[in-house]
């Protein structure tokens, strides 16, 4: 039986905040429709409002460029949506300003998306990223021109935790007469982030990565950009997105930006501490290992660590016998076989990426913690070793690296 039980992947998912599920408890009689002009319907207009201004307060931006979705993947799917939805809402000029311009080490719903668009006539450009994760910008430089109608860079990666210069970025890409978009699911609540600062038209950020709830998430929209829904009917989120609005989630959302408001500066030092710790102990306990990711811009809660000579999958399992969650990754290819599609875009060969775990902490994590895992995880690394045929000490190519 595990000694402790440890949650280390935050990117993933985070536990609800308590005031936050304090919030959503005692609003769980309020079921009246947002839309409806009834005192039933007015109630419920007045928190999905309420929490608009907490998440516009949260980035910098105007209530009115907040619509709220049911995930970050929509906002995502929405955004790069806009060159092939047939409106003329949507970008003048797309015909001629027809390609995008992503990162090959974007999350999943922005790859498959980009690769769906393709298919559609629009031209997909893939940034290479160097061996901690950053784009090369004067790459960017040389793919933008007359063509570019959109450019989509996430602001943190989800599995490495490498940061982006999204501001840098933003006014190369306006200079050139584009729209830009990031993706920051994985910064907000991490990292201050202010929209006018960073000078984006577009931004995604998700509910449960900031200890919200699942299945809610914002798109920020600048005032005066070209837009059309993804979700089509009716006329909630001001015609932005159709459905009758997630009222509890949107609550819960905003609550969540309001605590992250409070606690984050405190905590990102905190963690930056603890994460220093945990990659001390990784180097001094166990040999061969590699890290990924910047060593310095990145989130202070993000690891991912590279064990030569062992599978990934089977330290999840062994530490997860022992109280510890960990990941191998993005949650969302968890089912996929294949190595992460980040590490091998950073150099990192096939066999070393099956090898890779992602520790990512939040707010309750502790010492108490980290020192619990860094008394399992070299047992744990030397276990499967000895068991591994393909191990051999110093001999594989990664090790160099």
């Amino acid at each position: 039986m595990a000694d402790m039980k440890v949650y280390f992947d935050h990117n993933a998912t985070t536990p609800l905040h308590p005031e936050v599920k304090k919030e959503m408890i005692a609003a769980m009689e309020m079921f009246g429709n947002p839309s409806s002009m009834h005192s039933y319907g007015r109630e419920a207009r007045a928190n999905v409002e309420n929490a608009r201004r907490q998440v516009a307060d949260f980035i910098g931006a105007s209530e009115k460029e907040i619509v709220f979705v049911g995930s970050g993947s929509e906002a995502n799917n929405t955004v790069l949506s806009l060159f092939v939805c047939g409106s003329s809402q949507c970008i003048p000029g797309s015909r001629m300003r027809s390609s995008i311009i992503t990162t090959k080490i974007e999350h999943p719903c922005v790859l498959e998306t980009s690769e769906c668009l393709g298919h559609r006539g629009v031209r997909i450009k893939y940034l290479d990223v160097d061996q901690y994760g950053k784009i090369d910008l004067d790459q960017l430089a040389g793919m933008l021109g007359d063509d570019v109608g959109l450019v989509s860079v996430m602001m943190a990666n989800n599995e490495i935790g490498t940061l982006q210069d999204i501001e840098t970025i933003a006014k190369m890409v306006h200079e050139s007469g584009a729209l830009m978009h990031t993706d920051a699911v994985q910064a907000i609540g991490k990292v201050p982030v202010d929209v006018r600062t960073l000078g984006v038209d577009f931004l995604t950020m998700s509910a449960h990565k900031i200890y919200g709830p699942k299945g809610v998430g914002a798109l920020f929209v600048k005032k005066g950009v070209p837009y059309c829904p993804l979700i089509r009917g009716g006329h909630q989120e001001l015609g932005r997105r159709a459905g009758t609005e997630n009222t509890l989630g949107i609550l819960g959302l905003g609550k969540a930006v309001e605590m992250r408001a409070l606690e984050m500066p405190e905590e990102e030092e905190r963690l930056l501490e603890l994460k220093q710790v945990l990659k001390n102990g990784i180097e001094e306990s166990i040999d061969d290992v590699h890290f990924n990711g910047h060593p310095t811009d990145s989130l202070t809660s993000t690891l991912n660590v590279s064990f030569i000579g062992v599978e990934g999958e089977a330290i999840l399992l062994y530490l997860d016998i022992e109280g510890i969650a960990v990941s191998t990754g993005s949650a969302c290819a968890s089912g996929s076989l294949d190595p992460s599609h980040v590490l091998l875009a950073t150099g990192v060969d096939a066999e070393l990426a099956h090898g890779s775990i992602r520790f990512s902490m939040g707010r309750e994590s502790s010492r108490q913690e980290v020192d619990y895992l860094l008394d399992v995880l070299p047992r744990t690394i030397q276990k499967i070793r000895n068991m591994s045929t393909a191990y051999i000490k110093g001999g594989l190519h990664a090790a160099s690296r």
